[in-house]
């Protein structure tokens, strides 16, 4: 009895060693499987035999310990190792690697998870695992904010092209010179003399353009149907403007004439002059002792930065047949702290179409508590002529720190061109500082429009928001891929194929995002490699056939004594 049940030990020996050997293996040939966990055998002994019990000592005996038998040994479990493999750098952005706990989540025939993020894009721009399963993760509302709770296939429209953004805030930054003058003085532009055709009535606003006539020569008409009044090679503030024109009709009138330079030349008539400044606008007034003779006066605003020259160069007025009339004169030499150019804003409308807009800042005042600026916004993309779209204020106190904003709100005429109009745009100059300075710097720092463009690539962030980039630098969010989290991840079943399905013992599986749940971070561009340690593994070589070597004596040594009891000879 004892013989055979020696043989029955040795096999169980040699079964549980070439079942740690057949462990062993496996771990040594996925070695270099991505994201894969090592397994482990681990041993226990079988039932024992107890030849005689043990007994607790009394009075008159001292008691004795159980004396069993073993019957060998049997795999008590085999036991995945969960701990993290090595993170390894590919370049590829559809490459992950969690970096912590937790496991993709894939949708296939059945629902598994993996740790392999050895993810690619399909023809259809879906996330997909190597195994041609789709990976979740949370959607994106009309916002492009992430729906909670809601699992669906990540999809990034590569190639697809974005509405454009009208731009409702532009930003700023830098510094206004307290340190220079105040505004003083305005560029005054005295026209030719002119009367009506024949001279016979004082012109005024309602006065065609075509009964216009020099003084000198009234019997020619200065502008006639079909001309074409251009203003080319004007600067405003050392800046140039840009160019216009107004076609002469025959129902244009003098007066259109008073709002095209106005509004072509930017000059705001919503601004109260200081004292001794002449108001800003374009007029007539009469031509002093010449009977029936005007003049137009172009008065400009404030301050250097709204100085207004003109080159000779340049026509200012042009005709139908080909001649052309030179710039009238220059009454005065605007002076005080300005900006050397105008600011040029970057901005778009509803289409999409790029608005040229300037900003042009004067020192207004300065007073016991602190400096006060004029800002002038205006823009040849308003419908309409006028390029004047708003003017307003900036205070700083004693410290250069903006206490006050106004008329910062402009509004552009779009009518007619197809986007939304009016277009409201806010001036935030909440970063502007006025301290002492060699000059004055103003700069859009930034702005939020953006024209149509063409989704060209995409990054994984850290907690797994899938965001897309454009063409036209905007950015957008397409999703965020899921993480689950099990309360027992060593009892998850694995399917093969780096999958693992849930169980009973594992639980049922936490859904949420990376960074959350205990849930580690997502590394994009990366692969986890696998967690086997040759070393171990190949020790573990040694001991499995040291004892199934060992278990095989036991078997040949219970034979070979069965034997010799064989050959007794009676």
């Amino acid at each position: 009895m004892a013989l055979t049940s020696a043989l029955y030990t040795g096999l169980s020996g040699l079964d549980v060693n070439q079942r740690q050997l057949n462990v062993t293996g496996n771990n040594i040939a996925n070695v270099n499987t991505t994201a894969y966990k090592s397994s482990r055998a681990l041993f226990q002994s079988q039932f024992y035999i107890t030849a005689l019990a043990g007994s607790s000592p009394t009075s008159n005996f001292g008691g004795r310990n159980p004396s069993q038998l073993g019957l060998g040994a049997e795999i008590a479990t085999i036991q995945k190792n969960f701990t993290s493999g090595s993170l390894q750098a590919t370049g590829k952005t559809t490459d992950l690697a969690i970096d912590g706990d937790g496991f993709f989540i894939l949708k296939g025939a059945q629902p598994g998870y993996t740790r392999d993020g050895s993810f690619t894009l399909n023809s259809n721009n879906d996330l997909v695992s190597s195994g041609g399963q789709y990976v979740q993760g949370f959607g994106v509302d009309a916002n492009n904010s992430v729906i909670p709770g809601v699992l669906t296939n990540i999809n990034v429209p590569l190639g697809e092209k974005t509405i454009a953004v009208a731009t409702t805030t532009a930003r700023f930054q830098g510094n206004l010179n307290a340190g220079g003058a105040v505004a003083a003085g305005s560029s005054v532009l005295n026209g030719a003399p002119l009367t009506t055709v024949g001279g016979a009535t004082t012109p005024d606003a309602t006065t065609l353009l075509s009964n216009l006539a020099l003084l000198g020569t009234p019997g020619t008409a200065v502008y006639n149907v079909g001309d074409t009044v251009t203003l080319d090679g004007v600067k405003k503030g050392g800046a140039q403007v840009p160019g216009a024109s107004l076609s002469v009709t025959a129902t244009t009138t003098l007066g259109d004439l008073l709002s095209f330079y106005q509004g072509s030349l930017g000059i705001n008539t919503t601004v109260p002059p200081a004292a001794g400044i002449p108001t800003p606008g374009t007029t007539i007034k009469s031509a002093g002792s010449v009977g029936n003779a005007i003049q137009i006066v172009i008065t400009g605003n404030s301050g250097k930065g709204n100085a207004l020259s003109f080159s000779s160069s340049n026509s200012v007025v042009s005709f139908a047949d080909g001649t052309t009339a030179g710039p009238p004169p220059i009454a005065s030499n605007p002076s005080g702290e300005s900006l050397p150019t105008d600011t040029q804003i970057v901005a778009f409308d509803s289409l999409g179409n790029q608005l040229h807009i300037y900003a042009n800042v004067t020192l207004e005042s300065k007073t016991a508590t602190g400096t006060t600026w004029r800002f002038y916004a205006s823009s040849p993309d308003n419908v309409g002529g006028d390029t004047v779209i708003g003017t307003g204020t900036l205070t700083f106190d004693n410290n250069g720190k903006l206490t006050a904003q106004t008329g910062n709100n402009v509004t552009l005429s779009r009518t007619g061109t197809g986007a939304k109009s009016p277009q409201g745009i806010a001036l935030d100059f909440g970063t502007l500082t006025s301290l002492k300075d060699t000059a004055t710097v103003l700069q859009q720092n930034s702005q939020d429009g953006y024209p149509i463009g063409t989704l060209s690539g995409f990054n994984i962030d850290a907690d797994g928001s899938v965001v897309g980039t454009f063409t036209n630098s905007l950015t957008r969010k397409f999703g965020q891929v899921a993480v689950a989290t099990f309360k027992n991840t060593e009892g998850l079943t694995d399917n093969g194929g780096n999958v693992y399905a849930a169980s009973t013992a594992s639980g049922t599986a936490v859904i949420g995002s990376a960074l959350s749940n205990s849930a580690g971070s997502i590394r994009s561009g990366a692969l986890e490699q696998s967690n086997v340690d040759l070393s171990t593994e190949f020790t573990n070589l040694i001991v499995s056939s040291t004892g199934f070597s060992a278990a095989s004596r036991v078997i040949t040594t219970s034979d070979a004594l069965i034997q010799e009891l064989l050959n007794i000879k009676r």
